[in-house]
């Protein structure tokens, strides 16, 4: 049982938390910010990412998190990541995203299991990190407070950011484990039952999400706990947050009868990139969420996903991101997320080359920020869990060369337009150029194609393919070589 706090407790407690990692006492909220903020704004704040004037930092990476591509060490312990920061680094991405790091639902006989497989005793499985049982960083599945500490060091050595995965929509739905931290807090949360429309605003916005306690986001103490816990996070090394359900929260500008203000109060958390998990569908309000973080591209995802496994990259599918004309500048993409991993039976739809093909695709644009989800270690087609850890590293294709040369090319092409074509018309063959300086041409088929006279942009010269080492030529603006089958290839000088 936790100690009962009150919400002037709650707060000593957080400044304490936060002075542990920073030796800053000015972390926490205090009782003047509390009341500071108990009135709402009429209109969300624009949330603007940090920006440094610097594009790559001295360890050769991408200066800021949208500029680069984002590592999903999926279920990754503390102390794993942080044994794996020279391999990430190495493979060229500039951020990694955690799973959520705040207490959680306990498995089973405290089980590490990813998921009940093959019919093994319940121990565990990956969404209870989606279940809060209070607002303090540390679980058991990802390890403590002072080894998320020690990691955020060890990932900035090496210049990569990190990024939590945020849920602060619900907690679990077994109110006898939630923290008195939380239940000591006046109408802690909504009482509407469970989500059964999700075309109806209110009832997504104030409703359970899948039986879990869905938190009163209204209520200024619900808000200042949450955004304590964002900003002792920011104070322990996180760079940046994604919010888990996003559009699960209510706007202030939606129905007075449910708006608030809690999107203007935890977004003021310090934190450098900011995005906002909005499946699309139903009442999402993509576009207002929009206006104050960044936003998933989900849709995206499905048409690559498609496109790749039909042999079908037409740029006519693929130009368009598909958010209801969104800046691609505030999109985060990807291939593929943990959630259409393990629950839209996706997972065995594409196999580990044709996530690295897709992702070639992603990665070399110059719109979203990529993330790349890292599927269990021993998965494949045949079997979603693989070797079934929770706290193990993931799949090593992360590291495959496809991956990290396309994630290099991406940091050589900061600020270089784009152009998608498919070269002399070869519909299962895409070509991204950015600028005169470099492609990237992928091959989707099980057909060697041969380029004699594709246009490009690309400056004179020859140039030898980053991957497979084979040579292209460029003359007068046209580009000859040889894509081999199911190939990815990188060119610039």
């Amino acid at each position: 049982m936790f100690k009962k706090l009150t919400a002037l407790g709650l707060t000593i407690l957080m400044l304490l938390s936060a002075a542990a990692c920073t030796n800053a006492n000015d972390n926490a909220a205090t009782r003047d910010e509390i009341k500071a903020t108990e009135k709402a704004t009429e209109a969300p704040t624009q949330y603007e990412p940090v920006r440094t004037k610097e594009t790559v930092n001295k360890q050769g990476l991408a200066a800021n998190i949208s500029d680069g591509a984002i590592l999903h060490t999926w279920c990754w312990s503390f102390k794993t990541i942080t044994d794996n920061l020279d391999d990430i680094a190495d493979a060229g991405f500039s951020a990694i995203q955690t799973s959520p790091i705040m207490q959680c639902k306990v498995g089973e006989d405290g089980g590490m299991q990813l998921q009940d497989k093959d019919d093994s005793t319940n121990k565990g499985k990956w969404y209870y990190h989606y279940q809060p049982t209070d607002y303090v960083i540390g679980n058991y599945q990802l390890g403590t407070k002072e080894e998320f500490t020690k990691m955020c060091q060890e990932a900035h050595k090496r210049g990569i950011q990190v990024i939590v995965d945020a849920v602060l929509n619900h907690t679990t739905g077994d109110k006898s484990v939630i923290s008195e931290n939380i239940t000591n807090i006046k109408n802690a949360f909504h009482n509407k039952g469970d989500i059964s429309d999700y075309s109806d605003r209110m009832e997504v916005t104030q409703g359970n999400l899948l039986g879990l306690q869905d938190l009163n986001t209204q209520n200024k103490e619900i808000q200042q706990y949450l955004l304590s816990y964002l900003k002792d996070c920011v104070a322990c090394g996180a760079d940046g947050f994604r919010y888990d359900a996003t559009k699960h929260i209510e706007l202030s500008t939606d129905d007075k009868e449910y708006a608030s203000d809690f999107w203007n109060v935890v977004l003021n958390n310090g934190s450098k990139f900011q995005y906002g998990e909005v499946l699309q569908g139903g009442s999402d309000r993509i576009t207002s969420y929009a206006k104050i973080m960044n936003v998933t591209a989900s849709e995206y995802g499905s048409m690559l996903r498609d496109a790749v496994i039909n042999q079908d990259v037409s740029v006519g599918g693929l130009r368009d991101y598909a958010v209801n004309g969104i800046d691609e500048s505030s999109l985060v993409t990807w291939v593929e997320s943990h959630d259409n991993y393990c629950n839209d039976g996706n997972w065995s739809a594409m196999n580990e080359k044709q996530v690295k093909q897709a992702w070639a695709i992603l990665c070399a644009r110059s719109g979203g920020t990529p993330l790349f989800f890292d599927r269990p270690s021993g998965a494949s087609t045949e079997d979603q869990w693989g070797d079934n850890k929770i706290g193990k590293a993931g799949s090593g294709f992360y590291k495959d060369k496809e991956v990290v040369q396309v994630n290099k090319f991406r940091t050589a092409m900061i600020g270089q337009w784009e152009k998608l074509t498919n070269p002399e018309d070869e519909q299962g063959v895409i070509m991204i150029e950015r600028g005169s300086k470099g492609a990237v041409i992928v091959n989707v088929t099980s057909e060697e194609i041969k380029l004699t006279e594709a246009d490009t942009d690309l400056a004179d010269g020859t140039y030898k393919d980053k991957v497979g080492g084979k040579e292209f030529k460029v003359k007068d603006g046209k580009l000859k070589g040889t894509v081999k089958k199911n190939a990815v290839v990188v060119l610039y000088k």
